[in-house]
């Protein structure tokens, strides 16, 4: 097996075992498993906590659209208009003339466990029976992109919760990365992308952000950097309550590849030189746009000191031949990779991504690229 490859895709779901099958009786299909949070057991396996976007065959009934909604007694279809909804992307339709815009999604996402070997080329186990689902009314159009964290020995995970209510980050903790408690909402509506430090940083836990909104303010035009959604960091006593840190942290820099939005990909971790995170950047391009894997080292004490920022040479770019055998799979342009974990195999390390929103991704990169 090369050392890039999918490990996870939408054919390797039994979906007669989704939980959605409390209530949905009408046909499903994965439209994608992807963006998997990862680390390694206790055992010296690894596990991808697979995002499963879960969506209906035939969404459209009659004049109606159906969303799918967690609701304690079981998941319902909820109908809207059909001709009062954009349907442009297949991610999701916009109810019309609303304002602020609304949204609804065409599938709902939760969490699969999946064990790999340790050195991540082969699948041990599907732990259906650990799965996470919604289960509470800030959940009720899913749970999304995972992300893992060790600690002082025990696993933190963000996750984003998806609602009318808000959009906003949860976290659950676990003492083996299969049993997980969820803790609560840590971040209110629009700040998504949050990973927790693998340490702490002083004594407190510290943490990548990225919150969104409508408008941004312009930079002066002599100014390097763009106004947009960027990288932000936050710090806890205790994991729960957080507080943005003063300084600025990974801009949006005027005309490289990362000219509409960056994000939190894996969770930093620390080596000799720093604390060391990929991030992913996103340039304009039809609807979805361009993503791309980065990568930076922070300042072990002042992580807000950027040692070194990769942001010109991507690390990882999307590879369509890895999706080539399930391509009629792809529902958007296959130019998306989001990378969401990281773990150490000695002289290399093992990276988890989302493959064009699709499947799981794991590349092997040698500690050498990153000196």
């Amino acid at each position: 097996m090369s050392d890039d490859y999918l490990i996870f895709t939408p054919d390797d779901v039994d979906l007669s075992r989704s939980p959605l099958r409390r209530g949905i009786t009408v046909p499903t299909f994965v439209l994608g498993a992807f963006n998997p949070g990862f680390t390694r057991l206790p055992n010296g396996n690894l596990l991808m906590m697979v995002r499963v976007a879960e969506a209906l065959h035939e969404p459209i009934s009659g004049g109606w659209v159906r969303a799918i909604r967690w609701t304690p007694g079981g998941y319902v279809l909820d109908d809207h208009t059909l001709d009062g909804v954009d349907m442009s992307d297949p991610r999701q339709f916009e109810l019309k003339h609303r304002s602020p815009r609304q949204l609804a999604l065409t599938s709902l996402s939760w969490l699969l466990p999946i064990e790999l070997d340790g050195e991540g080329r082969t699948i041990v186990a599907v732990h259906y029976d650990k799965a996470i689902e919604p289960s509470a009314s800030y959940q009720v159009y899913g749970v999304e992109d995972p992300r893992i964290s060790v600690v002082d020995g025990r696993y933190h995970m963000t996750t984003c919760s998806v609602s009318a209510e808000r959009l906003c980050t949860t976290l659950y903790t676990s003492a083996n990365a299969l049993d997980w408690t969820r803790e609560g909402i840590i971040l209110d509506h629009l700040n998504k992308d949050m990973a927790f430090f693998e340490g702490k940083v002083g004594g407190r836990f510290m943490a990548i952000t990225r919150p969104l909104g409508e408008v941004y303010f312009a930079y002066p035009e002599a100014s390097e950097y763009a106004g947009g959604p960027t990288i932000n960091l936050a710090q806890s006593p205790d994991g729960h309550h957080w507080k943005p840190l003063d300084e600025p942290f990974i801009r949006l820099r005027k005309g490289n590849l990362s000219s509409v939005k960056l994000g939190g990909g894996t969770p930093p971790i620390l080596t000799d030189a720093g604390w060391m995170m990929i991030y992913h950047g996103v340039e304009r391009r039809e609807t979805v746009g361009v993503y791309r894997s980065f990568w930076a080292l922070l300042d072990r004490d002042e992580p807000w000191r950027i040692l070194r920022l990769e942001d010109e040479t991507p690390l990882l770019e999307a590879a369509p031949d890895l999706t080539a055998p399930i391509s009629e799979r792809l529902y958007l342009p296959t130019e998306v990779v989001f990378t969401t974990g990281i773990v150490e195999a000695g002289d290399r390390y093992i990276v988890a991504s989302g493959e064009a929103d699709l499947a799981c991704r794991i590349t092997h990169i040698a500690k050498s690229r990153f000196a």
